[in-house]
């Protein structure tokens, strides 16, 4: 080894330096302690200064990583101790990160594509993580980009490489909150999630297990983590690891152990100890992707293994703990049976159920627990199948209350206690479930009278059964009476029950019934502090007095305290989830410790109380529950007033909005109305002389005894003139037709300029073209109007030639009576000439607003014609300019062809010529423009 190193430290050529290192590998197995010792440092002298080989870096790497790593001593622990062997792993770790720049350089090495140098740098950089992880994780966390370099393997395409990268992941992120974050920033999850996917999910390989574990590191107790991957929405890429099929007889080992992590995954998310806003939008997540959906799949499911199966149930409890949507799914999912069952009964069967499992027991009360945490509408449900009203009379379904009932009067002592954790967990918190409680009966044996269920619980405790069983019964009678006077009440009614608690605790007993005397202490304890006063026999001086003379207060406080002594206790109290190494220890619940805390110290003071402190306690109390009273009442009052601020608030933005319509509406309509307004004030001017002249030749068309001839040639006339202005008013429709074209094609002008220089020419030929016809149609209505007046003459003439010739007519008695027919006839026709001439006079209006309407437009196409023109004298100015600036250009691009001809560089007579033509060319194209 010795001559194999000086080799390494003096050959000049590379190949003698790469054959020792070689020859060093090989014997690093065997002598691992001589090569650490003599070649570490030329080992490391080689990496620093041999990058360019990748051969020799390789061998350099392996020889390390056998010096350093442990796992290859595994097979010759027989030889030596474990203990012998890590110590010397630690040490050489320590000799190499002594000198920071080892690890950084390692870093770079790892970095290189070259497999020969990649995957030997993986394997000892991870063997250095797993000698001394937190010296090395801090220095890869102070060493530029050095986990974003480590992160890189992830990607790489060789599966060895990538699931080495995941090993040295799962040391790096070990109890390091900060390179957890950095991990998880750098994309982690996306790409472990991927790895899963790519391998099958749960029916992947060792590699899904080891990407759980580092997601695991990733999550647990990391709240950064945790609502990154739900932020991220991860949680739903989780639900198709948990779909199984019908089928699911022989899982393989592998298959197991992933879904196992898979649900402590899960669980890992909505953990008790997490913070409850995180948990609750996890469990929400989880609801609504369909992943408690899944969980119930599998819980519900035939030939599951049982350890996933008790792990499926933890899992759905902490899922459901506290999210009162959950716990209402949870409630509502049934077994696959015939008929279906709730899956609550289904569990609860199994939990009183003494064939099962314990560890499955124990996560069906986990279930139970947390079905009701906070839940209580759950409890009410549960509480509800044992009253008396709601009890099925034919028997065909067991409810959850029979269950709970037969498991607590049975004879097996785990499901006594089981039984009455659950029962307790239903009564938590919740007053009004404690005093329904109270109205259960049981039938005990036939021909006995019913038996209330507070009154069989204590018959049992003074028959003397098992600790456990006693425990648990005790515990549910302590959750049953706190803070509820009425059940204490009825719990002292029976006269056996105080004697009973007093001889437990006035006993000397041994060690395993110390745990009964402290609980009965604080079930006497609770008696008093909650006693109301209402039964004279055991009033609140009287039980003091008595625990005084049978007991003696200083004992009663020691025997108090035993509880929270107990070892048991102090297990029970740090999480919610039971979890016993043995059924013997199952003695206390997480919940129940809470209550103990909470009471153990204010019994302590009511034992020491006088009577007179009593009375004063009591006052105080009054005037609390008074002040609650107070309290709760102008709550409800805000609460009301709340909601109507809130719902006076979104109608004053509704009514605002409405406002605000309307008041646009009002603005548009105003200025619609001034439009209208201007309108008419101009039609009132034009039209003014107009309606004089219709009122001045209104009153003559009054007739008397006209001629039938003149009647029919006035007839005639009419019609002649209707026809006239039927034909007047469709050439005022054709005109119409021809302004509404030109409006069209001013539209379409905005295309090019040339076009709309074109299409505004056409335009204002048109207008002079309109503006000749409608000269036209006045003239001719002029006339219309002049021949109108000679009618009106004549109609007048016969008028008077009518009064004259009655008298010749006079005495001629055969011709009176058809003249009167023929008077009556004419008052007709005239009334309706009189009608035809009003329709006629309406039709020269309409005429008129019309041709006004077409002088506005040819007033507007003289506007635009103007703007045209104006469009065009600059445009003809804009081409002088050009052509001016042309000239100056061509004069100075002459000027410079003749000084580089005195200069004497040769200047092409054709460039000359074909500028000349161009530019006669532009002049021309420049003088068609102007034309």
């Amino acid at each position: 080894i010795q001559k194999l190193c000086d080799r390494v430290a003096s050959s000049t050529l590379l190949d003698d330096r790469r054959d020792a290192v070689r020859a060093l590998k090989s014997l690093s197995k065997k002598y691992r302690l001589e090569v650490g010792i003599q070649a570490m440092e030329h080992l490391i002298h080689v990496l620093q200064t041999d990058r360019s080989d990748s051969e020799i870096i390789g061998y350099a790497l392996d020889t390390l990583y056998n010096v350093i790593s442990n796992d290859l001593e595994e097979e010759e622990q027989e030889e030596n101790s474990a203990k012998q062997v890590d110590d010397l792993g630690s040490q050489f770790t320590e000799i190499f990160i002594k000198q920071q720049e080892n690890v950084t350089l390692l870093l770079t090495l790892v970095e290189e594509f070259d497999f020969h140098v990649r995957w030997p740098g993986v394997k000892l950089l991870t063997s250095l993580l797993k000698q001394q992880g937190p010296q090395v994780q801090q220095i890869i966390l102070v060493s530029p980009m050095g986990v974003s370099r480590l992160m890189d393997l992830l990607a790489d395409s060789r599966e060895v490489i990538r699931n080495d990268g995941v090993l040295l992941l799962q040391q790096l992120t070990k109890s390091n909150a900060a390179i957890q974050k950095i991990v998880a920033f750098e994309n982690a999850f996306e790409r472990l999630l991927d790895i899963i996917t790519e391998e099958g999910n749960s029916d992947g390989g060792i590699v899904v297990e080891d990407c759980l574990l580092l997601l695991q590191n990733l999550l647990k107790n990391n709240n950064s983590n945790q609502n990154f991957f739900k932020e991220g929405s991860y949680i739903q890429r989780m639900k198709p690891w948990f779909e199984v099929g019908d089928d699911n007889c022989g899982w393989s080992a592998q298959k197991v152990t992933n879904l196992h992590l898979m649900l402590q995954l899960v669980r890992v998310l909505v953990s008790p100890t997490n913070p409850p806003g995180a948990t609750s939008s996890c469990q929400k997540a989880m609801f609504h992707c369909g992943l408690l959906q899944q969980l119930c799949t599998i819980l519900m499911a035939t030939g599951v293994p049982a350890d996933i199966l008790t792990e499926t149930i933890n899992t759905v409890s902490e899922v459901i703990r506290g999210c009162q949507t959950n716990q209402d799914y949870f409630a509502s999912v049934n077994a696959p049976s015939n008929p279906p069952r709730p899956a609550i009964v289904v569990l609860l069967m199994s939990m009183v159920n003494e064939r099962q499992p314990f560890v499955l027991r124990c996560a069906v009360l986990y279930c139970f627990q947390c079905f009701l945490y906070k839940n209580q509408k759950g409890q009410g449900e549960i509480v509800s199948t044992l009253l008396p009203s709601t009890i099925d009379a034919t028997g065909n379904s067991v409810s959850a209350g029979q269950l709970l009932c037969g498991g607590l009067f049975s004879t097996d002592s785990l499901s006594n206690w089981c039984a009455a954790v659950a029962l307790a967990h239903a009564l938590q918190e919740n007053a009004t479930l404690k005093e329904q409680l109270l109205r259960v009966q049981l039938a005990t044996s036939i021909g006995n009278p019913p038996v209330s269920l507070l009154q069989q619980c204590t018959n049992i405790l003074s028959q003397g059964s098992k600790v456990q069983t006693r425990v648990g019964l005790l515990m549910l009678l302590c959750t049953w009476l706190s803070n509820c006077s009425i059940a204490v009440t009825h719990f002292l009614h029976n006269p056996a029950n105080v004697p009973f608690l007093t001889g437990q605790i006035a006993e000397n007993l041994g060690e395993e019934e110390q745990l009964v005397q402290g609980l009965c202490a604080l079930l006497l304890g609770i008696s008093i502090y909650y006693n109301d006063n209402s039964l004279e026999n055991y009033r609140k001086e009287k039980l003091k007095q008595l625990i005084e003379k049978r007991i003696g207060r200083e004992n009663f406080i020691e025997k108090l305290g035993f509880i929270s002594k107990h070892e048991l206790y102090s297990r029970a109290a740090q999480k919610p989830q039971p979890s016993f190494s043995s059924p013997d220890h199952m003695m206390f619940d997480h919940e129940f410790t809470k209550l103990v805390k909470e009471l153990e110290g204010v019994i302590s003071k009511a034992i020491y109380k006088s009577s007179e402190e009593d009375k004063k306690e009591e006052e105080v109390k009054k005037t609390l529950e008074q002040h609650d009273n107070i309290v709760t009442h102008y709550k409800k009052v805000i609460r009301e007033q709340d909601q109507e601020l809130e719902e006076l608030k979104q109608r004053v933005n509704t009514l605002t909005s409405q406002n605000e319509q309307l008041q646009a509406t009002v603005t548009q309509q105003v200025s619609q109305i001034q439009q209208h307004k201007d309108q008419y004030n101009l039609l009132k001017v034009q039209l003014g002389k107009d309606t004089q002249h219709h009122n001045s030749h209104g009153d003559t068309l009054q007739m008397n005894g006209i001629q039938t001839e003149e009647v029919s040639k006035l007839k005639e006339e009419l019609e002649e003139w209707k026809n006239k202005h039927e034909l007047l008013q469709g050439q005022l429709k054709e005109k119409d037709s021809v302004i509404e074209k030109l409006n069209s094609s001013q539209l379409e002008m905005g295309t090019t300029e040339q076009s709309s220089q074109t299409s505004k020419f056409g335009g204002l030929e048109h207008n002079n073209e309109l503006q000749k016809e409608l000269e036209m149609l006045r003239s001719q209505i002029q006339l219309q109007s002049a021949e109108i007046s000679k009618l009106q003459m004549e109609n007048q003439k016969l008028q008077v030639m009518n009064t004259t010739a009655d008298p010749m007519f006079g005495d001629r008695g055969a011709t009176a009576a058809t003249s009167s027919e023929l008077e009556g006839r004419l008052e007709q026709e005239i009334k309706e000439l009189k009608s035809e001439i009003k329709a006629l006079s309406e039709e020269k209006e309409s005429l008129k607003q019309h041709l006004d309407s077409s002088s506005s437009t040819v007033a507007i196409l003289q506007d635009e014609k103007s703007k045209l023109q104006r469009e065009v004298a600059e445009s003809k100015k804009e081409q002088d300019d050009l052509l001016v600036l042309l000239a100056d250009q061509d004069q100075k691009i002459s000027a410079l062809k003749i000084k580089l001809k005195d200069l004497g560089v040769p200047v092409e007579d054709e460039d000359d010529t074909e500028s000349g033509d161009q530019g006669d060319e532009d002049e021309d194209g420049d003088e068609e423009e102007q034309d």
